[in-house]
């Protein structure tokens, strides 16, 4: 049904994304731009990161056919794909690693903050645009959901946006610890999104 597609979408981009989760890297790679650049950087990426997940969504499934990857096949792939992720938002490796990835970015002087490290790798990682992918295959070329798919994705990214322009003020609201705690749980609710693609590719491929 279109409402539990759009439910299931919402919940596993939202959850791979996690908008909450990249204001500690947000800050980092911006910690020294005035307030109107911040916010540049913010659209920027937010703006690339969409393209890129739409463009998944649009191209992630004639790209399967091309490699000649069945469904199946790309659902166990990516379900384990994201339980790797959900475990590392679980055991807090996930933060750390992103916060190394935002570092570098500035150790390197990275002239461009927005295209790297916020859009790619962090908003639009290799866990987003394997969830879009399949998403879409589950869409199974109907319209109507591919077109909620975008939506969602429109939807999730503009929460990034929103996120980056109250950065400061969320991550004063919400500590250190309300940040490991929500990552904690996130990565508990990918972790069973996670685990049902891989029943479900289980179930394709032997039924």
């Amino acid at each position: 049904m279109p409402l539990e597609y759009l439910v299931s979408a919402f919940v596993t981009l939202f959850v791979t994304v996690d908008p909450i989760g990249l204001v500690p890297s947000f800050l980092a790679v911006t910690h020294d731009l005035p307030l109107q650049a911040r916010r540049n950087v913010a659209l920027r990426a937010s703006l690339i990161a969409a393209a890129i997940l739409a463009g998944s969504a649009f191209v992630g499934d004639w790209l399967l056919h091309a490699l000649a990857i069945t469904l199946p096949a790309f659902r166990i792939a990516g379900g384990l794909l994201l339980f790797s992720i959900a475990s590392e938002m679980v055991f807090g490796m996930r933060v750390a690693r992103q916060s190394q990835q935002a570092e570098e970015a500035i150790e390197e002087r990275v002239r461009n903050v927005a295209a790297f490290p916020l859009a790619i790798p962090l908003m639009a990682g290799p866990g987003a645009i394997t969830a879009t992918v399949l998403l879409a295959s589950r869409a199974e070329a109907a319209p109507p959901r591919l077109a909620l798919l975008i939506a969602v994705i429109l939807a999730i990214i503009a929460i990034c946006l929103a996120v980056f322009t109250v950065a400061a003020r969320i991550a004063r609201f919400i500590g250190t610890t309300g940040n490991v705690v929500l990552s904690r749980l996130l990565g508990v609710l990918l972790a069973a999104l996670a685990v049902q693609f891989v029943i479900d590719g289980v179930r394709a491929a032997i039924g």
